[in-house]
């Protein structure tokens, strides 16, 4: 038992002087370890505490003055030898542990290759896992998460009755199979379109006013529509938030740029999905896409440009093949139909004719 025992004859505390504290008080107190094979007492000139388990003990690696030991599931209880130990005590004494441990053991340049395998590896996983997760997801989950992304802002659209008719046109002319879409366009001057989970795309104005055809925003409307039907913001959002968790323990800068390269590079490979699934409708619809192209040309031109056309290349990278695919998926010797009439195309440009320009937008 742990607690006070009678003391021992002074045979029996022969052994190394040791200091001690026994977890209940801070008062050091100063012993002779007496050693019994498998266990060991501490005997003091009025009282002796143990027996206590040599495999009890623990070693404190935190002590770099003395050797000291704890002893296990008693906390504040220690150890520390005044005197050397005797080679058979030495010998039942547990090993200090190493600082670098398994690290210590294999080696500075194996170590850091297995780290990197192993980061890579979780990398991988949190890059390619999403896009399964985000195919789990309820379809009514999808809505409330974009009803509470859009806010205030969704809910201020452009109401003109024609703009309205014409938006519909374009829509069923496009995706007549999509009956469950929310698209309508706000009065923001940035050239931009999102798309957000649960099937609601939000245009802004400025993009109808940067735009040469209706052609060009059906293109721009496909597009998000591709991102809509591969459900590519819902995985978005999972990737983010798995390689914000990764990556946290990171520094802040290293952290941030490498979650930045990865979103990136994710961003990049779902934007050329979109504008497959675009190509596709268009072709469906029998509507050029050759206007398209060209409205990724002038976009991607860089100098010369509003700055308010940059909104769009930030969130939807713009290339030279992205507009070349386009370009060359139409077909030779196809009469092409415009997706609206000059009169619809006039009341979608003016859709926010009556509607206050809105500051800003709460995602």
């Amino acid at each position: 038992m742990h607690g006070a025992m009678p003391a021992h004859s002074d045979d029996a505390a022969v052994g190394p002087r040791v200091w001690h504290y026994d977890g209940a008080s801070a008062l050091r107190r100063d012993a002779v370890l007496a050693d019994d094979g498998a266990t060991f007492r501490l005997v003091e000139r009025d009282r002796e505490t143990g027996p206590f388990a040599w495999e009890a003990l623990i070693a404190n690696d935190a002590d770099a003055v003395a050797t000291s030991y704890g002893l296990k599931r008693m906390g504040g209880w220690r150890i520390g030898f005044v005197d050397t130990p005797s080679p058979g005590i030495a010998a039942k004494l547990p090993g200090r542990p190493r600082y670098g441990r398994w690290v210590d053991r294999i080696g500075l340049a194996p170590a850091s290759i297995a780290f990197a395998a192993v980061a890579a590896l979780a990398v991988t996983i949190v890059l390619r896992t999403p896009a399964a997760v985000a195919r789990l997801v309820p379809a009514s989950v999808e809505k409330r998460m974009g009803d509470l992304m859009v806010g205030d802002f969704g809910r201020k659209g452009c109401d003109d009755p024609a703009g309205q008719a014409a938006l519909a046109t374009m829509l069923r002319r496009i995706a007549p199979e999509d009956r469950a879409l929310d698209v309508h366009v706000v009065r923001l001057k940035m050239v931009n379109a999102v798309t957000l989970p649960g099937g609601r795309i939000v245009i802004f104005d400025g993009l109808l006013k940067a735009a040469k055809s209706p052609d060009e925003v059906a293109g721009v409307v496909g597009h998000e529509l591709g991102h809509v039907r591969n459900r590519d913001v819902t995985e978005a959002l999972i990737r983010q938030v798995g390689l914000s968790v990764l990556l946290g323990g990171m520094d802040s800068n290293v952290g941030g740029y490498t979650n930045a390269l990865l979103a990136t590079a994710y961003s990049r490979k779902a934007e050329v999905n979109a504008d497959r699934a675009a190509i596709a409708m268009m072709r469906r619809a029998v509507v050029s896409p050759v206007p398209t192209a060209h409205f990724f040309r002038r976009l991607g031109g860089g100098a010369g440009q509003a700055e308010r056309l940059f909104a769009y290349v930030n969130t939807h990278p713009v290339s030279a093949d992205r507009a070349r695919n386009f370009e060359a998926s139409a077909g030779k010797g196809v009469t092409y139909r415009p997706t609206l009439d000059a009169q619809q195309w006039a009341a979608l440009r003016n859709i926010c004719r009556n509607t206050p320009e809105q500051q800003g937008w709460r995602f």
